[in-house]
């Protein structure tokens, strides 16, 4: 029988990525994002929240490239990837464990969340439809919807 090792979370970066070299000179970057739910308390009322950090580490070259240019502390990501555990010493000898999201070469998803402030060059590029005939502007109508907006 087959199995499936996947995860998909929806979190913000705790703080900015950080990126190394593999000795093949490949590089690898890591970070924790924070996933939050909320609900309202039956017993006082009271809004109540709860947070869980995940450590999440790319092998994938392309991924890391983004990953290096746009993330920073706090921006919002989609991930998918593999749970992995590891074990290793730490400095005072002692064997410790880490749980980790893995995203690997061909395997794996990073969709950055957050929405970018970008202007077009001109009108022609966004916005308008241009008619051969007349030379006049009109406005496109899809430009304007706000479902366009929605990241899923």
């Amino acid at each position: 029988m087959a199995s499936i090792n996947r995860a998909t979370l929806i979190g913000h970066l705790g703080k900015d990525p950080k990126v190394a070299a593999l000795n093949s000179g490949s590089k690898v970057v890591s970070f924790s994002i924070a996933t939050s739910e909320s609900w309202k308390d039956k017993n006082t009322g009271e809004r109540r929240e709860r947070t869980q950090w995940h450590n999440v580490v790319i092998f994938n070259e392309g991924l890391c490239g983004i990953a290096e240019r746009f993330l920073k502390k706090g921006s919002q990501v989609y991930i998918e990837g593999s749970i992995e555990t590891r074990k290793y010493t730490d400095q005072a000898g002692t064997e410790r464990y880490v749980t980790e999201i893995v995203l690997r070469q061909f395997q794996g998803a990073l969709v950055l969340l957050d929405k970018q402030d970008r202007t077009a060059a001109s009108p022609d590029d966004y916005g308008s439809t241009r008619s051969r005939e007349t030379g006049s502007a009109t406005p496109d109508r899809r430009a304007a919807d706000p479902e366009d907006d929605i990241p899923f």
